[in-house]
């Protein structure tokens, strides 16, 4: 892809005034057109290393192999002409509000010589790839032009353009912390409603209302509905009142989730966009040798604001196009929907959606400078960085968001943007320690420390916890998928998201409300099960019991991890705004307080065991054995089993902790969590999504092994498929809409049709710019189009500054990259990943032989994989 940014010279597009003169004048032409056929020409000289735009020089004229001028400005709304293979619509390209405002205010000047680099056309098409080629070329013209200017303004200008991409970071960082300051504040008032309210105030929480009443029970101001209601305290009341209003919660989030739903007609290669497992039926049974099927062609249908939208954020930043996903009302509606959901008590967390609610902050940010508005490669680099403080703000820990960008969701991420992202999340912690909305000066809730060291007996304990997070993790995946194909295929649940909604909402509360932990909010119960204790004499309630009381908290915490982890599986998936990072780090605080405490019961038995000599001599048990570290090391294990994260997790569980004592056993588990369960699922849940949503992603991470050729995958050339020019340069503009929509209708919107002449690859028109020359067409039923230059000039014709629309030559590729058959795959996988191609062109002995599109690539590869398992 190369480096698109600003510190990027411009070397890789350079042209003369000269030949910008020269190329404009060729765009020119009368009204009236001529057919010459091509025949007549001397054409031995053409041959595979001939460009499409040098032939002519028979005639004393010469054409440069790279247009010297911009291409022709393409629009923003593209053709609504039926492109589907049934006939239908195709996928609506409609712009929103926002953005046809702010086109129209960038294009008053539209008609002006120094128009930027080729087109400002940055409106891809619904599940396509960008061009990373063209946008880093776009981007290195602007930088060229604007650097040409050596005068003040000229410096000035260019260090306004310089700190633009500083601004944009930090307005993200900002307004992610006051949206996240927001979701904190309101979702723990609406959640503690479920039990009662405060006198003092309605809209206080619990704790805001018993602040000072932390370590007893009692709070006079705080009422409970039962009391308040009938004047009693009935468990039933509240049952029934916590119940209710759980529902209530959870369908409201759910309803207007609903409103985010997007259908997409037409035969887009793509099966669903969504978290919602049961779309597996088409996936070949554990340990089977079938082929992955395709996924059936058909209408596509998503809720852009259900689920966490980290694996669709993930896809996003490498290139891949999803309208709406990352748009205002989205974001509006998740933001809204994530308080509901959380508030209503079900096990998930809002930490996975701040990842997908910071990116669209990022992308409707980016509308601000053209820069970035104008080029979806330089976007991606802002995405990347908005990624990142979503994370930074959910726990609390900057750095922590930096590698989760790098780990997990950045597909492009040069060396600028690692200082960008590190602003950024530094700018969203900031924020949201300034707004303070816990009201303890805390950036997130359970933030923990520890003051007494680990022991080396507990590292063997540190190596269980790291085993059992990698098995639950990969239990959990297998869970997934097993209760998706089954539960959610049962008629009355399938296609009736609402109703499902309903009822795992009336399961957890039931489930829930009768236990003490289990009850409580995600983020309580795993701060709970983190903390340390005190030596305080009141202290010893709840996790710090007496040593006679541990066995009947063992079985507490047992049900509730239990508990938790059904409510877990059957709730990954719903039609809510959901993540999966604080639900699994909670259950892999209650299995490790738990096996804390049975250590600490273990020292309290055997106190004079050789195991515990390193312990304090005549100390208690809970001085030696501090069942929160256990909690937290097994919270990291758990949530690497399911996210496959590393070193992110290591260092978001330090910053929350503010303890380098305990960074080994954070990393020691972690690993023995990743080795444990890429033995027992290869996959990561996001991964797995990604998989069964047929996204044509390739992760530049991974190192598939080969043993083919290029030309094993290379489809069979279609006449259909290919512009032939080598009886005229001008082809029928019905022949060429028949060819598009045949190229369309196979779910190649960004795909291309090569130009041939005697078999010779010459060039090729990519869809999408073809599509929009066919429609500036005046009469296309009659039309003929150029797709070589002009056999000879007429000189009536050349003082004119009518431009030819017929002239399709200025959105011809001259120089596709092409491959001999025999290349190695390997060869193939480099160019697809490192320059982020969208397709590949197949020769053998300078002969056109097909060309390879980047799904099929894809597809090749998911085949590849399964056929290994």
């Amino acid at each position: 892809m190369g480096d698109s940014g600003d510190e990027s010279d411009g070397a890789g597009v350079s042209f003369s005034r000269q030949s910008h003169r020269a190329s404009e004048s060729d765009l020119r032409g009368g009204s009236r057109r001529r057919r010459r056929s091509i025949s007549t020409i001397d054409e031995s000289y053409s041959d595979e290393r001939t460009g499409l735009l040098s032939v002519g020089d028979h005639y004393g004229r010469r054409y440069n192999t790279q247009p010297a001028t911009p291409r022709p400005r393409m629009s923003r709304v593209q053709s609504t002409i039926p492109t589907s293979a049934n006939g239908g619509p195709a996928a609506s390209r409609t712009p929103s509000f926002t953005q046809r405002l702010s086109w129209a205010l960038s294009n008053f000047d539209a008609n002006k010589a120094n128009q930027q680099f080729i087109d400002d056309r940055v409106w891809y098409d619904q599940f396509t790839s960008i061009d990373w080629v063209h946008d880093a070329q776009k981007d290195a013209y602007r930088l060229k032009q604007l650097r040409s200017r050596k005068d003040v303004k000229g410096r000035i200008k260019r260090w306004l353009d310089g700190g633009q991409g500083w601004i944009l970071v930090a307005i993200i960082g900002a307004i992610t912390a006051s949206i996240a300051f927001f979701v904190d504040i309101t979702e723990r008032v609406l959640f503690d409603w479920k039990f009662g309210y405060c006198k003092a105030g309605f809209f206080l929480s619990k704790k805001l209302c018993c602040l000072g009443n932390e370590k007893n029970d009692f709070c006079p101001l705080w009422v409970t509905w039962s009391e308040g209601i009938f004047g009693t305290d009935s468990t039933a009341v509240g049952f029934i009142i916590f119940t209710l209003a759980t529902i209530a919660l959870a369908v409201a989030s759910c309803l207007l989730t609903l409103t985010t739903q997007t259908v997409l007609p037409g035969s887009l290669q793509i099966q669903t966009v969504d978290e919602d497992l049961s779309n597996m039926q088409n996936a070949p049974n554990e340990g089977s040798k079938q082929k992955v099927t395709p996924p059936p062609t058909g209408p596509v249908t998503y809720y852009s604001a259900a689920g966490s939208g980290v694996a669709e954020v993930k896809v996003i930043l490498s290139g891949f196009v999803l309208h709406g996903y990352l748009g205002f009302k989205t974001l509006v509606i998740k933001t809204l929907g994530l308080i509901l959901s959380v508030s209503s008590g079900m096990s998930l967390g809002k930490e996975g959606p701040f990842v997908h609610v910071a990116t669209c902050v990022g992308n409707i940010a980016c509308r601000l400078f053209d820069k970035y508005n104008y080029n979806d490669g330089k976007r991606r680099e802002m995405l990347s960085a908005s990624a990142a403080s979503g994370v930074a703000v959910a726990f609390g820990a900057p750095i922590g968001g930096v590698l989760f960008s790098l780990e997990e969701v950045s597909y492009y991420f040069p060396s600028k943007t690692l200082f960008r992202t590190l602003f950024c999340c530094i700018v969203a912690a900031l924020s949201l320690k300034f707004l303070n909305p816990y009201g303890t000066n805390k950036i997130v809730l359970f933030e923990v420390r520890y003051t007494t060291d680990w022991h080396a007996f507990e590292l063997a304990v540190f190596i269980l916890l790291g085993v059992c997070g990698g098995i639950w993790g990969a239990m959990f995946i297998k869970a997934s998928k097993y209760w998706a194909t089954r539960f959610r295929q049962v008629r009355g649940i399938k296609g009736h998201p609402l109703f499902e909604v309903v009822l795992v909402a009336f399961v957890s509360a039931a489930m829930s409300y009768w236990n003490r932990y289990t009850k409580l909010a995600v983020t309580e119960l795993l701060y709970e099960v983190a903390s340390p204790c005190t030596q305080g004499a009141t202290e010893h309630t709840g996790l710090c019991p007496e040593p006679e009381e541990i066995p009947f908290v063992i079985k507490e915490l047992a049900i509730a991890f239990v508990v938790k982890s059904i409510l877990t599986v059957i709730t990954f998936g719903i039609k809510v705004p959901a993540g999966i990072y604080v639900p699994t780090m909670v259950i892999g605080g209650l299995l490790g307080h738990l096996v804390g405490l049975a250590v600490e019961y273990a020292v309290y038995k055997f106190p004079d065991s050789a195991i515990f000599a390193s312990c304090p001599v005549g100390g208690t048990p809970s001085a030696c054995v501090v069942p929160g570290v256990y909690a937290l090391v097994a919270a990291g294990a758990v949530m690497c089993g399911v996210t496959r994260l590393s070193v992110t997790l290591v260092v978001i569980l330090f910053e929350l902790t503010g303890s380098l004592d305990h960074v080994l056993p954070f990393s020691l588990a972690i690993l023995v969590s990743k080795w444990t369960a890429d033995a027992l699922e290869p996959r990561s849940i996001y991964d797995l999504l990604t998989d069964l949503n047929s996204y044509p992603f390739l992760d530049n991470k991974a190192r598939p092994i080969f043993v083919n050729q290029v030309g094993d995958i290379t489809p069979r050339v279609k006449p259909d498929r290919v512009v032939d020019i080598t009886e005229s340069s001008e082809v029928e503009a019905t022949s060429l809409r028949t060819k598009l929509r045949k190229l369309q209708a196979v779910g190649e919107l960004d795909g291309g049709l090569p130009i041939v002449r005697k078999g010779i690859l010459v060039g090729l028109i990519p869809a999408p710019d073809l599509e929009f020359a066919l429609d500036n067409l005046d009469n296309e039923e009659e039309a003929y189009c150029r797709m070589a230059p002009k056999e000879y000039f007429d000189s009536e014709e050349e003082g004119s500054t009518v431009v030819d629309k017929t002239d399709f030559t200025p959105y011809i590729d001259p120089a596709p990259l092409a491959l001999e058959r025999c290349s190695p795959m390997d060869l193939a996988y480099e160019c697809f990943v490192k320059l982020g191609l969208r397709y590949i062109c197949v020769l053998h002995e300078g002969k056109f032989v097909g060309i390879v599109h980047k799904k099929v690539f894809v597809k090749f590869l998911k085949e590849q994989e399964h056929e290994a398992e």
